[in-house]
C-alpha cells in the first residue's frame, strides 16, 4: 500500500525510519473500508481483520505498532480481544472505537488494558491525531519485542521468560533474535542475515553460530530451519 506520510505531524514523519503497522479490526465492511483509506493516506500500512477471532490471531503472531479495535467484533468481541492480547503479553498500543460512549463504558475499555478510547461517530482528524499520539508514545519508551515463552528488552538486550527468569544477550545475539521476533512469519536466508546482523562479518558461518547460541539458551525449538532456505522464528506456524 502506499500513501503521502503523516502530512498532519511532518516532523513525526521525519523521525520514522519504516512505515509504521496498523491493525485496525472493523466488521462493518464501508467502515473498515474507511479507516483503511484515512490511515493509508496517512502513511501507515494497514491490515484489516472482520472478527475478533481474526484479530486476535494477528495480535498475538504480528507485529503492529497501534490496534484500532472495535468493541462489537463478531466471534469475540473487541474486550475479549484486548484482554486476550495483554494476557499473553502484547502490548502494542490500542484504541477502541464503540458506539458505547458513557463514561462507564469507556472506564471497562480503559481498564481491560486501551490507551484509549473514542466513540462512534468520530471526527476524523481526531481519530488519526488519537492513533499518532499512541505511535508517538509507544516509540519514546524502551522497545520491547515479544515471542513464544519469553520478552526482549531491546535496550538492555535483557530477556524475561515467561518464568520470571531473566537472562542477558550480547549484542549480536538480541539483534538476531530481535528481527526474527519482529517479522515472525518470514523465513530469513543466511545471506539476508549475515547483511542485516552481522554486517561486519564475511563469513556466513557466523549466522548458524549465533543462531546455535540462541537454542541453546532458550530451546532448539526457538528457531525453525527451514530446509533449504534459511531461518525464522519458531512456535508461530
Amino acid at each position: 500500500m502506499s500513501g503521502d506520510g503523516l502530512a498532519g505531524d511532518p516532523s513525526y514523519t521525519a523521525g520514522m525510519s519504516e512505515r509504521r503497522r496498523v491493525l485496525v479490526a472493523e466488521d462493518d465492511s464501508r467502515l473498515a473500508g474507511m479507516l483503511e483509506t484515512l490511515l493509508v493516506s496517512d502513511g501507515y500500512d494497514v491490515v484489516l481483520a472482520r472478527d475478533g477471532q481474526r484479530a486476535l490471531h494477528l495480535g498475538l503472531t504480528e507485529s503492529f505498532d497501534a490496534v484500532v479495535l472495535d468493541r462489537g467484533l463478531p466471534a469475540v468481541d473487541g474486550l475479549g480481544v484486548l484482554r486476550g492480547l495483554r494476557s499473553n503479553g502484547v502490548t502494542t498500543p490500542i484504541l477502541i472505537l464503540s458506539a458505547l460512549g458513557t463514561a462507564p463504558d469507556r472506564v471497562d475499555g480503559l481498564n481491560a488494558g486501551a490507551e484509549d478510547y473514542l466513540a462512534k461517530p468520530f471526527d476524523i482528524d481526531e481519530l488519526l491525531a488519537r492513533v499518532r499520539a499512541l505511535i508517538r508514545r509507544a516509540s519514546s519508551e524502551v522497545p520491547t519485542v515479544r515471542f513464544p515463552g519469553g520478552q526482549l528488552d531491546v535496550g538492555s538486550r535483557t530477556v524475561t521468560l515467561g518464568t520470571g527468569e531473566r537472562l542477558v544477550l550480547s549484542d549480536r545475539e538480541a539483534s538476531l533474535l530481535e528481527l526474527l521476533a519482529r517479522r515472525p512469519e518470514q523465513v530469513f536466508s543466511r545471506a539476508v542475515l549475515l547483511d542485516e546482523v552481522f554486517a561486519d562479518a564475511d563469513d556466513p558461518g557466523v549466522v548458524d553460530t549465533y543462531v546455535h547460541h540462541l537454542r541453546k539458551k532458550f530451546g532448539r525449538s526457538l528457531i525453525e530451519t527451514v530446509r533449504g532456505v534459511g531461518y525464522r522464528l519458531g512456535g508461530v506456524g
